[in-house]
């Protein structure tokens, strides 16, 4: 017993010298009111002959360790009281700063662009209904083309994850007459396996421009002159036939990938083009569905925001712009 308390001491010894703060020095109290509870437990286990011997020696460590931690906390005290005061004339440590993400970078380029020409932001929920995601976008229940979309579900089948953001544009329809030209950023969701080109969570851009006289003309100026004033004027850009539910006529948007110059690579299959957005002349049904006549004209476009960076700072895998790669951010 009389080693075991010689431990003890040693213990909380070490502790109270290395105790220089008053939340150190609580520490220390609380652990010595642990041992001393164990001593004790320890004491009514004995015979009763040795008890007295052993009580005495845990009444000494006693005493001598409250008069050590109460001269510590005056020490410490004394100390606060002399430490001088905070100098605010002191220049601060360097702060270093973060950087904005490469997404949340291209994508603000973008919105400044279509701002200039004139378009309005419009926002929704990412939590939607069956509805507004895919019936008044043309798309039944029991359409081929909602499999190229499927979505996360929260109550099967009409309460889901948004899968673009054309549903933000259903509901700026329904609450808005024509004209008006609107983009619609956000989050997207989609059963998409993960490759260098695909992720089951990505960001997408849209717009929708609805008014008289709107054609594709105009559709195909809005956004080649968008990429010229990111991304330069030398940039390659190319529209090709496409089938899209909510759209018709409907293309594709292709880049040309900046990886390989356009001979071909893993990140653009081969192919020397990444595609990254898709548009058209906005269908009759959809225009209908929201309460306009279906003689209405207008476009819509949707970018896919995630491989936007891609090209623009020569990333070669999605994947990267979510992992926390602090070399990649040095250098973007």
């Amino acid at each position: 017993m009389a080693q075991f308390i010689d431990d003890k001491k040693r213990e909380l010894s070490d502790k109270l010298e290395q105790s220089d703060a008053p939340d150190k020095l609580q520490q220390v109290e609380s652990s010595f009111r642990k041992v001393m509870k164990e001593l004790f437990a320890e004491m009514k286990t004995l015979p009763n002959e040795e008890k007295k011997d052993v009580g005495a020696a845990i009444n000494e460590f006693k005493k001598e360790f409250e008069e050590r931690i109460a001269a510590a906390k005056k020490k410490i005290a004394e100390l606060s009281k002399n430490t001088a005061a905070v100098d605010l004339t002191v220049p601060s440590p360097e702060f270093i700063r973060g950087k904005i993400h490469p997404l949340i970078r291209v994508g603000r380029m973008f919105e400044e662009v279509y701002k200039e020409m004139g378009f309005s932001i419009a926002y929704g929920p990412e939590i939607e209904n069956d509805k507004h995601n895919y019936e008044m976008l043309n798309m039944p229940y029991y359409h081929p083309a909602r499999d190229m979309q499927d979505t996360f579900y929260l109550e099967y089948p009409k309460v889901l994850l948004r899968s673009h953001t054309s549903c933000v544009q259903v509901r700026y329809m329904l609450e808005h007459k024509p004209p008006f030209m609107i983009i619609s950023p956000g989050v997207v969701y989609r059963v998409d396996e993960i490759d260098p080109q695909h992720t089951p969570c990505f960001y997408q851009v849209e717009g929708l421009v609805v008014g008289e006289g709107i054609n594709l003309a105009n559709l195909k100026w809005a956004v080649t002159e968008s990429v010229k004033r990111v991304f330069g004027p030398e940039y390659k850009v190319k529209f090709s036939p496409c089938y899209y539910p909510y759209t018709e006529p409907s293309a594709a948007v292709d880049m040309g990938c900046i990886m390989c110059g356009g001979k071909g690579c893993r990140t653009c299959k081969g192919t020397g083009w990444m595609r990254v957005a898709g548009a058209g002349m906005v269908h009759p049904n959809v225009f209908e569905a929201v309460g306009y006549s279906r003689d209405t004209v207008g476009f819509a476009f949707g970018w896919g925001l995630n491989r936007l960076p891609m090209l623009y700072f020569k990333i070669n895998e999605m994947r990267k712009l979510f992992e926390n790669e602090i070399s990649l951010w040095e250098q973007l």
